[in-house]
């Protein structure tokens, strides 16, 4: 008869390991808060999804079991991956996270075969992780620039909303993400030749970068330079507010066009909002601004390889193809603008 672990209290246990530093990465770091975070979720769902369909989640060591139980074993796997994408879909999630939650769930049977001596075999590569290509929306470069220059437009705006919108600028400048531009002290600036620099080491990727500014940006660091090298160069926000305020200063700045914005669902796509009509504005966030310092670079000319150092992807990145194709069907629509001026009789 086949001994059965369940699954939960082993999750938690993964979760405890990667906290301690009793798990770590192939190359010996420690995992990442994100990471954690990531699994937390994974557990929340997974206990959701138990509670409130009544499947029982345990796990069982393969090299035990006969040749019958092993098809068993086999069915009640792939009857998991089932229902539990199906739940997760039923509760709004689209591909794109679905399919990361299946990415921790194999993160963890690879640690129960790895590190706990539970063989659960390869099953968990029967489950299958579904990916969407989500639509890149940045900020043309006249969005930007009426950001970085209209002083009536940033006095009109609070303390706050103004401290948001320059390091918003700066990370549509820099390509930093929000971890990293909070993070920022007069440490990460340094002055040569009368040119300033910004150099800086990624949380996410471990990969440091080392740019230039811009006067505009320099100026930023200038107003809101601390006194003390180790106070933070920007007022913590949490990541909520962050977003929230820069949905209504893009308001303010009538960045009203309309989107289109579709996600998909088991690789259908699906119309955000029920087909109620978005405004610009309604999407702006955090990770715009990554987006929009990528993007506007390539438009602006600056060659593909300079743009992956500053932005610390790799010669494979998959994902800096698709600001590359953004870039260009942007550049050819500009194009298509002047070649119709110059096919008008």
């Amino acid at each position: 008869m086949k001994k059965k672990l369940p699954l939960l209290p082993l999750f938690k246990t993964f979760i405890r390991d990667s906290e301690t530093g009793k798990r770590l990465k192939k190359n010996g770091e420690r995992i990442t808060k994100g990471s954690i975070d990531n699994y937390r979720y994974a557990y929340k769902n997974l206990e959701k999804f138990s509670i409130e369909t009544g499947f029982e989640l345990r796990v069982c060591d393969i090299t035990k079991l006969t040749k019958r139980e092993l098809t068993s074993e086999k069915n009640y796997w792939k009857k998991f991956y089932k229902k539990y994408t199906q739940f997760l879909y039923s509760n709004g999630c689209y591909d794109n996270y679905v399919g990361a939650n299946v990415k921790q769930i194999r993160t963890f049977f690879n640690y129960l075969k790895l590190e706990k001596d539970i063989n659960t075999g390869e099953l968990h590569k029967l489950f299958y992780v579904r990916k969407e290509t989500i639509d890149i929306l940045v900020l043309s470069i006249d969005q930007l620039k009426f950001l970085i220059h209209d002083e009536e437009f940033h006095n009109s705006l609070s303390s706050a909303s103004k401290r948001v919108k320059d390091a918003f600028v700066f990370g549509c400048t820099t390509g930093l993400r929000f971890s990293d531009i909070y993070e920022l002290t007069s440490k990460n600036f340094e002055k040569q030749n009368n040119e300033w620099y910004l150099k800086v080491k990624s949380k996410k990727t471990k990969t440091y970068s080392y740019v230039k500014l811009p006067d505009y940006a320099v100026d930023i660091y200038k107003k809101y330079k601390p006194q003390s090298a180790k106070t933070k160069l920007f007022r913590k926000v949490s990541l909520f507010v962050f977003n929230r305020s820069l949905k209504e200063i893009g308001k303010k700045a009538d960045f009203s066009e309309p989107v289109n914005i579709k996600r998909e669902r088991q690789g259908k796509s699906k119309t955000l909002n029920g087909g109620k009509q978005l405004r610009f504005y309604d999407k702006m966030s955090s990770h715009m601004m990554r987006r929009t310092a990528i993007t506007t670079l390539l438009i602006l000319g600056v060659p593909e390889h300079l743009v992956r150092k500053i932005s610390g992807h790799s010669n494979s990145s998959s994902s800096f193809n698709r600001y590359v194709h953004y870039a260009q069907a942007y550049i050819d629509k500009e194009i298509d603008k002047a070649h119709s001026k110059l096919n008008a009789i």
